[in-house]
């Protein structure tokens, strides 16, 4: 529901009742900290909107189009409000969006995961505009947030001032963490890792939670919640998609060429698209294959499914057919070949859903496993 309104309180209470009947919203105390930390504070006066799902995207601009701006800002969509790492303008929704004010879904669900107490001290990664480090003190947190750009740290900084929230800001390399403010009850993360630091493990107490946009180089995105031991491990279950821009210390591209020469071709009975499709799937392959990264594409209407080793050694590319379906692939490795494997042992188990997988994150490697921590998925 849209209230045409400036009143923000009623504007969040429409955003609120929207985020819970889509199941994102459950606690009256979180209710409460979007009141106490309104979304607009944080919003930028321009920027490029994005909702949350399938829908419009378009900029938004606070004096060109005051209406617009502010349903956008109460709506549940992301607004991007950096590109390029700030080379770009992110109103134009153009350059690579690299800072965002996440969509307030994408925010519920993760602080409700995290399950914040008054007192806890907790550490977030990455505080882009202020909102959420506002939000977990409204929660009544003792917060320490690390931004890794300077522009965007000043800027949040002098955001949550001006709020009335006194988060300590540091500047710095995220995967890092505080040590020095550790130990912490909790880790909040706010951008995709594909490699779990361990040293958030190192800094988080036994029995705190560490919420964490798990994104590998194969496939969909996925909440993770994960729970710290006491034998300096951090293991927990996926429990849904998620998509948030990578840690800049993780950022990686698959590189596919356009030229096919040198390729072997071959074809294959194995839809791509049923490949990517299958939710579930996508944490098996990862899990047997975690140096591959994959992504499908759509060209032409026809689903393509590219692959790249992160040692940049081997590629393939498979284009959907009518039956029969093409496969190109070059290097040392046939990284198709070891996709299917992956996907039909998958089959073999019977195809179970995202839920049914977890991560450990010890201090030498990190695994995924099915149905129990014990159960690890190997190679």
């Amino acid at each position: 529901m849209t209230v045409h309104t400036t009143d923000t309180s009623a504007r969040t209470d429409a955003l609120t009742d929207t985020l819970t009947a889509r199941g994102f919203l459950i606690s009256t105390r979180t209710r409460d900290a979007l009141h106490a930390a309104p979304r607009h504070l944080f919003a930028p006066a321009r920027g490029w909107f994005a909702t949350n799902g399938p829908g419009p995207r378009h900029r938004i601009d606070r004096d060109a189009d005051p209406d617009v701006w502010w349903d956008a800002v109460y709506s549940d969509g992301s607004i991007v409000v950096q590109a390029a790492d700030g080379a770009a303008d992110p109103a134009q929704g153009v350059a690579e969006a690299t800072s965002s004010l996440s969509a307030p879904g994408a925010v519920v669900a993760f602080l409700e995961a995290l399950d914040v107490q008054p007192g806890d001290r907790v550490l977030e990664i990455g505080t882009g505009t202020g909102w959420t480090a506002a939000l977990l003190t409204a929660l009544g947190a003792d917060v320490t947030t690390v931004e890794v750009d300077p522009g965007l740290a000043a800027t949040a900084c002098e955001t949550l001032d001006l709020a009335g929230f006194d988060p300590l800001i540091v500047t710095g390399d995220g995967a890092l963490g505080v040590p020095d403010r550790a130990p912490f009850d909790g880790v909040h993360v706010t951008c995709g890792v594909g490699d779990v630091p361990y040293a958030w493990v190192e800094q988080t107490r036994p029995g705190g939670r560490i919420v964490v946009p798990w994104m590998p180089e194969y496939g969909e995105g996925h909440k993770a919640v994960l729970t710290v031991t006491g034998d300096g491990h951090a293991v927990g279950r996926l429990i849904g998609t998620t998509n948030y821009m990578i840690l800049r210390a993780q950022r990686s591209t698959l590189t596919v060429p356009a030229d096919m020469a040198g390729a072997d071709e071959t074809t294959t009975d194995l839809d791509p698209g049923e490949v990517t499709g299958s939710l579930g799937a996508d944490v098996a392959i990862t899990g047997a294959l975690p140096d591959v990264m994959g992504a499908p594409r759509e060209r032409d209407g026809v689903v393509e499914v590219e692959l790249a080793d992160t040692a940049g050694t081997s590629w393939a590319r498979v284009r959907q057919g009518d039956g029969e379906h093409r496969v190109w692939q070059a290097g040392p490795r046939r990284l198709w070949d070891e996709v299917a494997s992956a996907y039909e042992r998958w089959t073999g188990w019977g195809r179970p859903g995202r839920e049914e997988f977890g991560l450990t994150v010890g201090p030498d490697r990190q695994v995924v496993w099915r149905d129990a921590p014990s159960n690890i998925i190997s190679p």
